[in-house]
């Protein structure tokens, strides 16, 4: 398995701005951001696979932009104009897998990697 290390939460008001940063301790092709609200299932936010194809949930869609090097060790999540339902425990993710489909790419199975989470509170 591969270590992932998250950084870069916090707190932020409504319509502020956060970038998110994950270090995977080796080159993975398929990388993503899930997040967790207390009480509810961990969700897809995007990810991105070996070939750079890009799948947004529609909840952040056109908000949030994901990012990574080249080494494809690094990903990055900016979020734009948070709302307070972006309140969660962010997660990387990642996996060997080079290409993904759609609905791969958001969903919890298809990722043998997980970082520890970092928190992002939006207060309104």
């Amino acid at each position: 398995q591969v270590q992932l290390v998250e950084s870069g939460g916090g707190s932020v008001q409504a319509g502020g701005n956060l970038t998110l940063s994950c270090t995977a301790s080796r080159q993975r092709p398929s990388m993503a951001w899930f997040r967790q609200a207390p009480g509810k299932e961990r969700e897809g936010v995007v990810g991105i696979d070996g070939r750079g194809f890009r799948r947004y949930a529609d909840s952040v869609k056109g908000r949030f932009v994901i990012s990574r090097n080249n080494a494809q060790t690094n990903l990055y999540l900016q979020m734009n104009s948070l709302k307070p339902e972006d309140t969660a425990v962010y997660y990387c993710a990642a996996t060997g897998s080079f290409a993904l489909n759609p609905i791969q790419a958001l969903d919890v199975t298809s990722y043998d990697s997980w970082g520890q989470g970092t928190q992002v509170t939006v207060s309104s």
